[in-house]
């Protein structure tokens, strides 16, 4: 058991009989009344984040989770399969709870995050930056630099993603897996 005293960013606890992390709190101390603490939590299982007034002092219940590198292996019918990166121990995990699967590639590492009395797999996140390979797009023209106009172009995984005019077909790119945008050219060695 933990109070109220002991938040902080990121902390994951249980509230209402889901998982949350409190995504930010602040304490309030008003002149006439008793302290509280003011606070946005993330539910670990939809993503949503809602607003939570707490009362200063209270007992909550802090919930132990561990992230956890594994690595891409391959995707069935079944879910994504991914193996830890230092156990070798396999794991099947559901797409929904993967925060950008479309760029998802053999051999990727990640992170999962994982309730640790429970051994359930909560998210799992992709690094903040993926390469990937153009695997087509229309032919790119030198010198439009000067507007943003942008283009469809298919990367390695399928995924569709709008990149500027002068990208072209086997070119490496960085793709921002928090948004799907994408970020910058890789220059070759």
């Amino acid at each position: 058991m933990a109070t109220t005293q002991d938040f902080k960013n990121g902390l994951c606890i249980e509230f209402n009989g889901d998982l949350y992390s409190i995504f930010e709190f602040q304490h309030v101390k008003p002149g006439k009344g008793p302290a509280f603490v003011r606070t946005k939590l993330k539910n670990l299982k939809t993503g949503k984040v809602i607003p939570n007034t707490f009362t200063a002092g209270v007992k909550i219940d802090i919930a132990r989770v561990e992230r956890r590198p594994y690595q891409f292996l391959y995707k069935e019918e079944g879910g994504y399969n991914f193996m830890h990166s230092e156990t070798f121990e396999q794991l099947i995990i559901d797409e929904s709870i993967i925060n950008a699967p479309q760029f998802l590639k053999e051999g990727q590492g990640v992170e999962i995050t994982v309730h640790a009395d429970t051994e359930t797999p909560l998210q799992c996140e992709l690094p903040p930056f993926v390469e990937m390979l153009i695997t087509y797009t229309e032919p790119g023209e030198k010198g439009n630099t000067a507007t943003n106009a942008m283009k469809e172009a298919t990367v390695e995984t399928g995924a569709l993603i709008r990149v500027p005019l002068f990208i072209n077909e086997g070119e490496r790119i960085k793709v921002d897996t928090r948004t799907g945008v994408y970020s910058e050219r890789v220059k070759s060695a």
